[in-house]
């Protein structure tokens, strides 16, 4: 029997437009689909403006706490001057210490002020189950090698250290915090001491909207005083 498609070529061509009418159908109905569930140029424009508009609104509420605006005037001109007089001024004043702190963790050296922190808090130690305590926590901390904040001392200042916390007494950590000390004198607070921020303290400015660097990795007045140090082990 012969075979109908031969016969019959209008019925072959005839499927052949409907497959393709189908296919064009499917593909338009997809594409419609699909525009209809994206949301458009100008929706997606407001939805941003939306969030950036939340996003300030909370961080300008934020800045603008009074209990920030008492903070950020809390340091006179007067004493940030006094800072710039010697090392051991700065480090004596809380305020100083604070925003010395904050200085170095834009740096990312602040393990230096954390140990110096440490060493003076260990000093402090009553009894001996203190003072073992204390100075296991530092050496694991901040002197053995690959310490997760280890400090940079030679290798003569940390085999004496190690040595110490043998039998720790009060002075087991006063090479190594002497060494760490000069370091922050000799390097790092010349640099505080040129920093925007400091010098902002020092000619009392206190700009109380930071919005040109809102978005930043480097802090602002009223970041500088609220600065409190990460170290809490203590």
């Amino acid at each position: 029997m012969e075979n109908p498609l031969l016969l019959f070529p209008q019925l072959n061509t005839s499927a052949s437009k409907d497959k393709s009418y189908y296919k064009v159908m499917k593909s338009t109905n997809k594409e419609e689909m699909n525009k209809a569930s994206k949301p458009g140029a100008k929706q997606k424009r407001n939805r941003l403006s939306l969030l950036l508009q939340k996003s300030e609104f909370h961080e300008d509420d934020h800045l603008g706490k009074p209990a920030n605006l008492k903070k950020a005037a809390s340091v006179s001109p007067e004493e940030a001057v006094k800072w710039g007089e010697s090392f051991d001024k700065l480090l004596s004043q809380k305020a100083g210490l604070d925003a010395f702190t904050k200085f170095l963790k834009t740096e990312f050296s602040e393990e230096n002020i954390e140990f110096w922190i440490a060493c003076e808090d260990y000093k402090k130690s009553k009894t001996a189950h203190e003072f073992l305590a204390k100075a296991k926590t530092i050496y694991e901390t901040f002197i053995q090698k690959d310490a997760p904040k280890e400090v940079n001392l030679d290798f003569h200042t940390k085999e004496v250290t190690s040595q110490n916390i043998e039998q720790p007494i009060i002075t087991a950590f006063d090479a190594a915090q002497s060494t760490v000390y000069k370091l922050m004198e000799q390097d790092s607070y010349p640099r505080f001491l040129r920093s925007d921020p400091y010098l902002n303290l020092v000619q009392g400015r206190n700009p109380s909207r930071p919005a040109l660097r809102r978005r930043s990795r480097s802090f602002t007045v009223n970041e500088f005083q609220d600065v409190r140090s990460d170290f809490t082990i203590w």
